[in-house]
């Protein structure tokens, strides 16, 4: 499927990862709206270069922010194609520390926020005859990191839930999952001692790059709906160690 004046929307789609899959799907044709939080002037930087995407401010905690976000996606473009929810957060601690305002700060965006994403955006590609969409899930979703429990629980929700509604969205609207690896968005020499671990044992003997995320959440966007429930592993092999 060209991406050609589609509507794709994309949640954290400011900095990071996200930026480089608005830049992407920009570069194939699609109309691209950016969700951003407080990253404001991050995001009109990406609009900019994304060739004048629309931007879209919400909280994603509010469930409430999240449907005036998609009802101004429906008054902006009048309708959504593709949908890649990409925003989410990462801390760390002891299991034994956390609090349960430190868990209520991963999972109201890492989970919540993609299963209302979905609900939202699903309601809007059904009025315009389907779509696609791709969440972002983890390695950690699939690997036990000690000291992040509780990261690694809503990821491994997401992974459970991209399976859930595939069936619930079918046929028309495919919902799939890209789980990166280690992906560093940072000098080599600033990483800490876990994460230079983390690329040492990876298998492809490097770390992971955005555009090779990018690579596999176009894939799925351009996929046919024969293609839906399905996980992306992007890791360079590390998953196999």
């Amino acid at each position: 499927m060209s991406l050609a004046g589609r509507v794709v929307l994309v949640t954290g789609g400011a900095r990071r990862i996200g930026r480089v899959i608005s830049l992407r799907l920009a570069a194939e044709g699609a109309r691209v709206g950016i969700h951003y939080h407080h990253s404001e002037d991050e995001a009109r930087r990406t609009a900019a270069e994304a060739g004048g995407a629309e931007l879209f401010s919400a909280n994603l905690e509010s469930v409430a922010e999240i449907e005036r976000m998609f009802a101004e996606v429906d008054q902006r473009f009048g309708r959504l194609d593709g949908l890649v929810n990409n925003a989410g957060r990462f801390t760390s601690f002891d299991p034994l520390d956390i609090t349960e305002r430190d868990w209520d700060f991963i999972h109201s965006v890492n989970l919540k926020a993609v299963f209302f994403c979905c609900q939202q955006g699903a309601r809007l590609m059904r009025k315009s005859g389907g779509g696609r969409i791709v969440n972002l899930s983890s390695l950690g979703g699939l690997r036990p990191w000690a000291e992040n429990a509780h990261y690694c629980a809503s990821k491994a929700g997401v992974i459970m839930l991209t399976r859930a509604l595939c069936k619930a969205f079918a046929p028309d609207i495919t919902v799939n999952s890209v789980a990166p690896g280690a992906i560093p968005m940072i000098p080599f020499d600033q990483i800490d001692d876990r994460g230079k671990a983390l690329i040492a044992a990876t298998p492809a003997g490097r770390a992971g790059t955005p555009d090779e995320v990018a690579d596999a959440v176009l894939f799925f966007l351009k996929a046919s709906e024969f293609t839906t429930g399905q996980l992306l592993v992007v890791d360079g092999g590390l998953s196999q160690r």
